[in-house]
């Protein structure tokens, strides 16, 4: 399966000429702004004008890409994204319980089959961190509570890119105090060496954590397909590029109801799995952009849903959902996002549909029930669609 898999991506990329990894050339040029000393917010590169929209200390990581050949930081970042790949997979079954590893043929197919997930592939062809990011996060909460240093890793991972600073909040809600903690404590960290490691860093760091943290539109237009949070599912819904309060309001109830999701699978039902999975996908939909390759927790979601008692037409339709590609069979010219027709909004935002789904059915799943029911108590410790 794995040589199937990766003969097929070798032939596509022939085909189709050079993976463009036009993320890979944003973090050269973050490499280079901190050689150089200069503004590391000031430029844009590529013909889409992407600027570095990460905190200093990520641009500290990516100095090795400035100082290698383009060409060999584009064979290596796919070359480790494929290795992250692998290991997301071995985290993800050790999140749905699997005590013993996957033995290596076992690892290399279910690698192979993963690449062809829409947000993973779309993470190798742009060169993106996603996977990287991911790891670390998994990695941290899958060790023991109260192993040393548990949470660092999450807040490393917080400073390379915000968003996984929701998992110090689920630490906290679900009573481990001391891991949210050094979550916080690693992520100060990260802030402190981005402001002092080099001659120019503090002037960024002053510029990115005063202003340019709330120019959520510097990432990109937030009503395109791409976006499939809820901002870009209420901006193509409601046909307009700035929802307002249309989608800041559902935002803030989908925060609330996700964490508390979370922390009542965890501190309720001792469902870690689906705790942490509540906390990831809360994070993709009311983040105000979650590009299509920032979904790669379904990874960790598919396996879960694999080894767990979700009827298998249910785990079907969820890898259906993240490999169908819908969004980019949709004509998207111009400001063509903004006219779709009411049959086309899911397959638009087939992420942040099935993100809400899957919410109300955890919710549903999670509902408080009688004590004295066999079947209620059996299906307590179901994950979302089981059966009882």
């Amino acid at each position: 399966m794995a040589t199937v898999s990766l003969t097929a991506f070798g032939t596509l990329c022939l085909v189709g000429g050079p993976l463009p990894m036009d993320d890979i050339l944003v973090y050269r040029a973050e490499g280079e702004a901190v050689l150089n000393g200069t503004d590391l917010y000031g430029f844009t590169v590529t013909g889409w004008d992407l600027p570095a929209t990460y905190p200093p200390f990520a641009a500290l990581l990516f100095v090795p890409a400035a100082v290698l050949p383009l060409g060999a930081v584009k064979i290596l970042s796919v070359l480790a994204n494929l290795a992250l790949l692998a290991l997301l997979v071995r985290q993800s079954a050790r999140l749905a319980g699997r005590s013993r590893p996957y033995g290596v043929p076992v690892l290399l197919a279910a690698t192979g089959a993963a690449l062809w997930l829409e947000p993973v592939f779309q993470t190798v062809v742009f060169g993106q961190v996603n996977l990287a990011l991911a790891c670390l996060v998994l990695w941290d909460l899958n060790r023991p509570d109260g192993a040393r240093g548990k949470g660092f890793a999450i807040g490393l991972a917080a400073g390379i890119k915000l968003t996984p600073a929701i998992f110090a909040v689920y630490l906290l809600l679900t009573g481990r105090a001391r891991a949210a903690l050094t979550a916080l404590g690693g992520f100060a960290a990260t802030v402190v060496v981005g402001a002092c490691a080099l001659p120019g860093l503090r002037e960024n760091s002053v510029e990115f954590w005063t202003r340019r943290l709330f120019e959520t539109t510097r990432v990109g237009k937030p009503w395109i397909v791409d976006n499939q949070s809820l901002q870009g599912l209420a901006a193509r819904l409601l046909h307009t590029p700035d929802p307002g309060l249309l989608w800041l309001l559902p935002a803030a109830v989908a925060a609330g109801a996700g964490l508390w999701l979370a922390r009542r699978a965890y501190v309720r039902h001792g469902l870690e799995s689906w705790g942490v999975l509540a906390t990831a996908f809360t994070a993709l939909l009311v983040s105000p952009v979650s590009w299509s390759h920032h979904w790669v927790w379904c990874v960790p979601l598919l396996a879960v849903l694999l080894t767990g008692r979700a009827p298998y037409w249910v785990t079907g339709a969820v890898a259906l959902v993240f490999t169908a590609r819908t969004l980019w069979l949709l004509p998207k010219a111009g400001d063509l996002d903004l006219r779709f027709a009411w049959w086309q909004q899911p397959l638009a935002s087939p992420y942040g549909v099935l993100g809400l789904v899957l919410a109300a059915a955890l919710a549903w799943q999670l509902r408080p029930r009688p004590p004295s029911s066999t079947a209620v108590r059996r299906a307590d410790s179901s994950p979302p669609g089981a059966t009882s």
